[in-house]
């Protein structure tokens, strides 16, 4: 993966492209802990080789994976970066992805493995989103109220 900061004016703006054979979600994980990003959004299109979606279970509090072991175009990915509650950078993805047939998947990006490429568009926001476990899903959510500068 190779990243370049194309502005900086409050907030930065960076440019990351991923080649074949890059973890996405790993990936992703050291660039946000090396940049020390704690609110950013982003998105990116390009193409999968193996993936693997979650889909909540309301009634089990647990994601469902299943994988895909195919070559995917990614149609639609978008995501967000809070501080978890451990105050580590929390990456969440949903995607769109198009299969030969043009019939799609889509889901909560669990893994993905690049072939050939993404390119990802990710702009940081200069205050702090943190999240906190919320007992009634189990998940971990953005707390607008621990959000601030």
């Amino acid at each position: 993966m190779e990243s370049r900061l194309l502005h900086e004016d409050g907030q930065r703006t960076f440019v990351l492209i991923f080649e074949t054979g890059d973890e996405l979600m790993d990936r992703l994980d050291r660039f946000a802990a090396q940049e020390g990003l704690s609110a950013a959004q982003f998105t990116a299109i390009g193409a999968f080789c193996d993936v693997t979606l979650g889909y909540f279970d309301w009634e089990r509090k647990e994601y469902i994976e299943r994988r895909f072991a195919e070559q995917v175009e990614v149609a639609s990915l978008a995501g967000d970066v809070a501080l978890g509650p451990d105050g580590a950078p929390a990456i969440h993805v949903h995607c769109v992805l198009g299969r030969r047939d043009c019939s799609a998947l889509a889901g909560h990006l669990l893994k993905a493995t690049i072939r050939p490429t993404l390119e990802l568009v990710l702009t940081e926001s200069p205050v702090h989103l943190r999240k906190r476990h919320d007992r009634q899903s189990g998940l971990a959510l953005v707390d607008l109220g621990a959000s601030g500068p």
